[in-house]
């Protein structure tokens, strides 16, 4: 049993060094791009949502 387990984390430490880990810069830059979008995106549906909802009113004031 304490073979298996041994061989086990073997195994796991050597598919560990296989990770090629992205630079610091790199992972910075597209977390602030992640961001910028969502909320660019986040405005515009409040935006669209915000039109549709008085849209609609008009509409149902005729």
């Amino acid at each position: 049993m304490a073979e298996k387990i041994s061989t086990w984390f073997k195994g796991l430490k050597a598919e560990y060094n296989k990770i090629i880990w992205e630079s610091k810069e790199s992972v910075t830059k597209q977390t602030v791009a992640v961001v910028i979008i969502s909320v660019v995106l986040g405005v515009i549906i409040a935006i669209v949502d915000w039109i549709l909802k008085y849209g609609v009113d008009f509409l149902t004031t005729l």
